[in-house]
């Protein structure tokens, strides 16, 4: 088969998501709204937190980081899909592509992390209560922040950049909604037995070993909460605790289909629908999940709109 071995030669092809039946016309409504839902979520949570100072405190920090990532997700997928199906195109450069994997795994990793840093926060705050400002301190807060960043941007450029020097079959057609690493993989006309081997590690090291602290995280305030005595604070903890599980769960579990499951047990329909949970749904999730129930989230933007109201 024709190759060429320029990966900036030729634009890659993205066979999307959805066609023009109407059915297709109406789920394609329903993503957009989702993602216009998801942008106003994340950005209002994003301005309550920085704007109301009873949610200065480092829990409600890495909740805003949350938001951040989840805001900067959607948007590096859903314009340029909106864009190429109302415009009936299908085409996206290799800078445009490397960009998204890059981002994609920056912003996936970092999260990763980010969400063993709320677990730790969790811990300190049910644990350690009143040793929590000193366990939790706003310069640990930032480091923790800013290491999450760190690595999934080291992540993301290690696999953007190796992904894209590979050379690609003459079709360069991705049966897919966006560029994602494991799908180019399919059109690469060389042996990639040790660059899937590389990125299988590093799926270890940005999955599995957060996700262990997240479970050690969570297995010493469960053995904490069964210690009280008082239903109150074992309600309270399990109020705090609950949302973040739920996140938990819903992210790492659709990742690791993705990014740690064997090539030979790939359904394109089936990894096209588990992408689209991690990249549309869960971005505009997690603002509900982490508000539904929390009190001060609720209060904040009740001021917000009374000031609001009152200008």
């Amino acid at each position: 088969m024709e190759n060429s071995t320029d990966p900036t030669a030729m634009n890659f092809i993205l066979l999307g998501l959805f066609d023009h039946t109407q059915t297709h016309r109406v789920l394609f409504s329903l993503v957009f709204m989702t993602f216009i839902a998801s942008l106003v979520s994340n950005i209002l949570m994003i301005l309550l937190i920085h704007t109301d100072p009873r949610l200065h405190t480092p829990m409600y920090f890495l909740l805003s980081q949350l938001s951040l990532m989840d805001l900067m997700l959607v948007s590096t997928i859903i314009p340029k899909m909106a864009a190429n199906y109302l415009l009936n195109s299908r085409s996206i450069s290799s800078a445009g592509c490397g960009s998204q994997i890059f981002l994609l795994l920056t912003l996936g990793g970092g999260e990763c992390f980010l969400l063993a840093a709320m677990s730790y926060d969790h811990y300190v705050a049910i644990c350690h209560l009143l040793c929590y400002h000193v366990l939790m301190s706003h310069k640990l807060c930032s480091q923790l922040v800013a290491g999450s960043w760190l690595l999934g941007g080291i992540d993301g450029l290690m696999q953007a950049s190796a992904t894209l020097s590979f050379p690609y079959c003459h079709s360069r057609e991705i049966d897919h909604f966006f560029c994602e690493a494991p799908f180019l993989m399919r059109l690469v006309c060389a042996d990639t037995t040790v660059f899937e081997f590389f990125m299988y590690i590093c799926c270890i090291l940005m999955l599995l070993i957060p996700l262990s602290l997240i479970v050690a995280s969570y297995s010493l305030i469960l053995a904490a909460v069964l210690r009280m005595h008082s239903a109150a604070a074992r309600k309270k903890a399990l109020t705090t605790c609950s949302p973040h599980m739920v996140v938990v769960g819903m992210f790492y579990g659709t990742l690791m289909v993705i990014y740690m499951r064997p090539r030979s047990y790939h359904s394109v329909g089936h990894s096209k629908v588990v992408s689209a949970f991690y990249t549309i749904f869960t971005p505009v999730l997690n603002p509900f999940i982490y508000s539904m129930r929390n009190k001060d989230v609720k209060g904040a933007f009740r001021n917000w709109l009374g000031k609001t109201h009152a200008m």
